[in-house]
């Protein structure tokens, strides 16, 4: 198992509660879990690196276990109960260093954890109700940004948590004076500054500068007519490529707010996406059950795997995507087969065989005269 999982560059988390790794160099991918124990229960719905020199995953699941996955031995190592599965499904997962790690929970709970701490965390903050997302910033990991349904960007420090650092406002009334309503789906700290880039349930994009005396956008942008889904910044930082609920992923330009492309090609609502830190791609996946990785550049299709069950995240490593697995041994290219919920339903179903039709006087005086004209 450690071979194979050396070889991979992708992962991905399933509905059925699978942790998939995906070889770019190979074009093979693998299953990461006891596929005749599955359920719904062991959803993956985050991932995150566990060490900065990515030999450990994070895997949250939708029963509010963490579990620690080595890439080395190619298999789970650890599992921590982190929360009540009543508070919701994890809306975002991050390492901290050394054991530490910071979970949200759609409720809002914002937790961090520690081994000496047991059962408890050691910190929590609550950020409010309908948490669609929250995000670690590269930069200084002691700091988050949580959002969601009619619950506004706020970036909180870990250190100090009892008021968050930044606490955005709304836009404006519209035209009519009317109230504009407001739903974070996912967000991403810009380099090189305090900014951060989110977009909404409601097709917009919008950029926040805690550094400046503005609580609301700095910059605003729309794209399509669906809600947005899922955000993730080029390498050089000064494009967004965003994916919506329709399958339509775009790149943006922070500096004018214009769309410079679109991504074509997917069948499904967008729930992962993320650009690779040094290569121009994008990598993304879904409802479709389909990993795509397009070129940032041209716009062009890479690659294409199907993964046999619809896919919640995914997670990239900072290595070149094709040189994963270069001095391993050899691994079995199968994929193993998991039954999809529908299966069960269509194989209790009782066999109805097809009677045989009932032959009509016409047709019966048509077959008389074919005979006849044969003879």
């Amino acid at each position: 198992m450690g071979d194979r999982s050396r070889l991979c560059s992708v992962w991905l988390g399933s509905e059925t509660g699978i942790l998939k790794g995906v070889s770019l160099s190979r074009k093979q991918a693998f299953n990461f879990c006891n596929t005749s124990h599955l359920s719904r229960d062991q959803e993956v719905r985050a991932l995150c690196w566990g060490d900065a020199a990515e030999s450990e995953l994070l895997v949250g699941c939708v029963d509010a276990t963490v579990k620690t996955f080595s890439l080395e031995k190619g298999a789970f190592t650890e599992s921590r109960r982190c929360g009540d599965p009543a508070e919701g499904c994890f809306s975002g997962l991050a390492a901290l260093g050394g054991d530490a790690l910071v979970t949200c929970a759609e409720s809002g709970a914002l937790r961090v954890w520690r081994q000496e701490g047991g059962d408890e965390p050691v910190t929590q903050v609550d950020a409010g109700k309908n948490v669609c997302r929250m995000r670690q910033s590269p930069a200084n990991p002691n700091k988050v940004a949580t959002g969601g349904k009619e619950n506004g960007l706020k970036i909180w420090d870990l250190q100090r948590p009892e008021q968050p650092a930044f606490s955005a406002k709304n836009l404006r009334d519209d035209w009519l004076d009317l109230r504009r309503p407001y739903w974070v789906r996912d967000m991403a700290f810009i380099p090189d500054s305090d900014k951060v880039v989110t977009c909404t349930g409601y097709h917009q994009v919008h950029v926040f500068d805690p550094s400046s005396p503005q609580r609301r956008p700095v910059l605003e942008a729309e794209y399509g007519e669906y809600p947005l889904t899922a955000i993730s910044l080029t390498p050089d930082g000064t494009a967004v490529a965003v994916g919506n609920t329709q399958g339509h992923i775009a790149l943006l330009d922070l500096r004018k707010g214009l769309v410079r492309g679109c991504v074509k090609g997917l069948a499904g609502g967008v729930r992962g996406l993320q650009c690779h830190a040094s290569q121009p791609l994008v990598a993304s996946c879904g409802l479709d059950r389909f990993l795509r990785i397009h070129s940032l550049e041209d716009r062009k299709l890479q690659h294409k795997v199907y993964l046999k069950s619809r896919l919640n995240c995914l997670l990239l490593a900072s290595q070149d995507l094709q040189e994963g697995g270069a001095t391993a041994g050899e691994a079995e290219s199968e994929v193993k087969e998991e039954e999809d919920e529908g299966d069960d339903v269509w194989d209790a179903m009782e066999q109805v065989e097809e009677r045989q039709k009932r032959k009509t006087t016409e047709d019966t005086e048509t077959t008389k005269k074919r005979k006849k004209a044969q003879d």
